[in-house]
């Protein structure tokens, strides 16, 4: 029998490499005009931010957000501090009229909810007070206000009475606040609010108000996408940067002008198609999930790498470019199919994470690797069939070839010594060492936003400066819970002791949990209300048993201020925290079910949880429920398609040990760097196993070819390595080069990304080099297949489909 029969899967990939070289040209125009078409489309793709999107929608906390996120605030918020540097307090005329002229431009900005507009010059911002003519109360600040001495004192006067100081108004008098909500649908236009057109409002406010003593500090989400997208200009510079690394790299592992420049445009245009696409199906780009299409770059730079570099082997043995092409593709279809899947999966299992932009991410990177089949395993090669190596090029790699005629390759003949026992169970001992290691170090990881502010920006950049100014300067901040009673047969829930009760027993008990800043119920107004009934007596600042004395302080339940809705039917209990870390958000989380626990109420009950910190406490929910999810889909399904390609358990544990870890290694790099695991960063260590995986399967299926022919172990791993190995270390290097930069960008959350992928692309080649021979000597995989060979006289037909070898491939060990 013919020791090079080849398979059914095999004949299928040589067919198919004889219909692309057959039809090349056709075939060529089509792509090239594809490119045109889908180049043009992606001149409209947009950026699509929305506050929604990050949300967990099927958690529990956040069925109970959106069920009343329309009656109350307190979540996609904008807060606008002005605060007063020159002599004195607020009271005098320059801040107030910059305070008025705020308030009116905050109402007109793009998308905001006007009636939640608050500030001292709301109408809806009250004083009351008792006095010897009865109940006595206006506006904060009158109609016909005017800003000298008497008009001035009576404001003063005013915001003493109203409750605003520590919310409108700084503790210290020296700052006062506006406050509103925004929309996810701008009434005006009909249209999703344009969060760029939001931030530039906001910018303008800052811009034309500040000076004359007064500084303006401007926080909340649209803020925060604002920044994000405006740092966007430096994550293009960061992706410039990075193309001219790959491109002088390229040129230097190659020496040849056209196989450099096919590379990076083969790698470039699965992001043009994507982008092109994306428009079509109704898809923008989330400033989060901006960085995806350079990693769809960067995977397409290594497939590129690999098929070029097995198209000049086959050149340098003076066969035709077309002939080149055909047999870089059979050599390259079935791993790097098979490797390209993988990265598809690595994105795909995120999607288990239940927040529409992590599915968003998934199905856009998806797509982009799935347009990397066509355009790495078909465009290209049809491309190469046209090409002539430069003399250049071709001196180069004669010399070399001839430099190793007589000797072998140093570097890998000394690495390949891996594969015997010896340097084996070192290389095992060293995984062992770091795997407990990094398993101590993991256990530090943090879940959720490490420090103060938003992690996704910088802590010296100017928002998170104007955040930690306002939680300084006032009693709330961007971190609130909202906890909601609903009640069930009750006209007036406020005028009932039972509730009202139960609402001033939360607030009691909140008010002296760590991490809270500040509580904010309708019963704690309610008792300032009744004190003020009796000459502010503290004594009587207490809630009455009866419905009747219970009126005494239902001004507070009045559905303007935002407690409440008519009748009282839900009843919002707010509580400001410190800040929304997860120990923060377990910690506070835990007292309010502890107290929860311990009432029983007949026609009400508590619902958790709303607000942006409710928002924080069910994402990392989402995430560490995720995490365990995702690293058993991922390694489960890669599993399963190396054991369909190898259809071998001992070249699956070859292949995916080395991932384990990795993983585990990369979750002790972010605990150590203080980086914590949260929607940003959780998909990393998918992308990083789902690109990782493409070393371990070029490398072990080039084993295969080998280990067929009866190769011993050490000598297989070599011809690997001879063959591909050097071009997976400079993909590697390459890549980490190229997403190392991004450590220094602005944007918190791409330096991040950029240091955390930089290592697993690193050290992910690093493990298919040091371990995948370790624990093939250590699984005897040589010695089994040998013995294998000898019990069967059809051991020289392929015993895998992804192991075949043709007689067109036979040579490639020589290589």
């Amino acid at each position: 029998m013919n020791q090079f029969q080849p398979s059914r899967t095999q004949l299928l990939v040589d067919n198919i490499a004889h219909w692309l070289i057959s039809w090349r040209k056709p075939l060529g125009v089509m792509f090239m005009l594809l490119t045109i078409l889908l180049g043009y489309t992606a001149t409209q793709t947009r950026f699509d931010p929305g506050f929604t999107k990050l949300i967990p929608v099927e958690h529990p906390y956040m069925q109970a957000f959106m069920d009343h996120s329309a009656k109350f605030t307190g979540t996609n918020r904008i807060m606008i501090s002005l605060s007063w540097n020159g002599e004195g307090d607020i009271y005098n005329p320059e801040f107030l009229s910059r305070l008025r002229t705020a308030t009116d431009e905050v109402f007109f900005t793009p998308g905001v909810n006007r009636v939640t507009v608050r500030s001292l010059f709301s109408p809806e911002v009250r004083y009351m007070e008792v006095t010897e003519f009865g109940f006595m109360g206006d506006v904060v600040i009158p109609s016909r206000f005017t800003a000298d001495k008497e008009g001035l004192a009576q404001v003063r006067s005013n915001v003493a009475k109203s409750g605003q100081v520590g919310n409108l108004v700084a503790n210290d008098l020296k700052s006062a606040m506006v406050q509103a909500e925004l929309l996810d649908i701008n009434p005006e236009t009909g249209e999703k609010t344009d969060y760029a057109e939001v931030a530039k409002h906001l910018e303008k406010i800052r811009s034309d108000l500040s000076g004359a003593g007064v500084d303006i500090q401007i926080i909340g989400f649209a803020k925060v996408m604002g920044d994000v997208m405006d740092g966007l200009e430096t994550v293009l510079l960061f992706f410039l940067v990075a193309f001219i690394i790959t491109l002088l790299l390229l040129w230097h592992y190659s020496l040849s002008i056209k196989l450099t420049l096919l590379a990076i445009t083969v790698a470039l245009l699965p992001v043009i198609w994507l982008l092109g696409i994306l428009p079509l199906i109704g898809y923008g780009i989330d400033p989060m999930s901006v960085l995806v299409p350079f990693l769809i770059f960067s995977i397409g730079v290594s497939h590129a790498v690999q098929m070029t570099n097995a198209w000049k082997l086959d050149v340098l043995e003076n066969h035709d470019p077309e002939k080149a092409a055909a047999n870089a593709f059979r050599r390259l279809a079935i791993p790097g199919t098979v490797a390209l899947l993988a990265n598809a999966l690595g994105f795909m299992v995120i999607m288990v994470i239940d927040i529409p932009i992590v599915h968003e991410l998934g199905v856009t990177a998806c797509l982009g690797v799935a347009l990397m089949i066509m355009t790495n395993k078909m465009f290209m090669p049809i491309v190469l069939s046209h090409l002539k190596l430069e003399q250049m090029a071709l001196r180069h790699e004669k010399q070399h070839e001839q430099d190793n005629d007589n000797n072998k390759h140093n570097l890998w003949w000394k690495l390949s010594a891996l594969a015997t026992p010896g340097p084996a169970k070192i290389s095992i001992t060293v995984m062992l060492l770091l795997l407990a290691l990094g398993t101590w170090q993991s256990r530090s990881l943090l879940t959720g936003d490490v420090g103060t502010g938003v992690p996704e920006l910088r802590a010296d950049s100017r928002y998170n400066l104007d955040n930690d100014t306002i939680v300084n300067d006032y009693s709330i901040g961007m971190d609130v819970l909202s906890v909601y009673v609903e009640t069930r047969n009750r006209e007036e829930a406020c005028l009932d002791w039972e509730i009202m009760n139960a609402v001033d027993r939360f607030d009691f008990h909140m008010r002296g949990v760590d991490g809270v800043q500040s509580v904010t119920t309708t019963a704690g107004m309610a008792k300032l209300y009744v004190s003020g009934n009796n000459e502010g007596n503290p004594l009587w600042r207490t809630l009455q048993r009866s419905e009747q004395s219970l009126v005494a302080g239902s001004h507070a339940a009045h559905p303007q201020l935002g407690m409440n809705d008519n009748g009282c039917k839900t009843i919002n209990m707010m509580v400001y925290l410190e800040d929304h870390q997860d120990a923060t958000l377990k910690h506070v989380e835990g007292e309010i079910l502890n107290f929860i626990d311990n009432e029983q109420l007949t026609d009400a009950n508590f619902r958790l949880l709303g607000g942006n910190a409710g928002v924080a406490t069910a994402t990392n929910q989402a995430v560490e429920k995720a995490e365990v999810q995702m690293l058993i889909s991922i390694f489960g399904a890669i599993s399963l398609l190396c054991w369909l390609t190898f259809r071998s358990i001992k070249a699956v544990l070859c292949v995916i040990l080395p991932l384990v870890l990795v993983c585990i290694l990369c979750n002790a790099l972010m605990a150590l760097l203080g980086i914590g695991l949260k929607v940003a960063t959780l998909p990393v260590i998918a992308l990083g196993v789902g690109v990782g995986v493409d070393y371990g399967i070029y490398i072990y299926e080039r084993m295969q070819h080998a280990l067929n022919r009866g190769t011993p172990l050490r000598q297989a791993f070599y011809e690997a390595m001879q063959s591909r190995g050097t071009a997976a270390v400079f993909t590697a290097v390459t890549m980490s080069i190229g997403v190392g930069t991004w450590a220094f960008s602005a944007l918190k959350f791409q330096a991040d990304m950029g240091i955390l992928l930089a290592f697993m692309f690193l050290v992910n080649v690093l493990g298919a080099i040091f371990l995948l021979p370790a624990l093939a000597c250590i699984f005897d995989v040589g010695a089994v297949r040998l013995s294998k060979e000898k019990s069967s006289k059809s051991a020289d037909t392929s015993d895998t489909s992804a192991g075949t070898v043709t007689p067109e491939l036979a040579r490639e060990g020589g290589n």
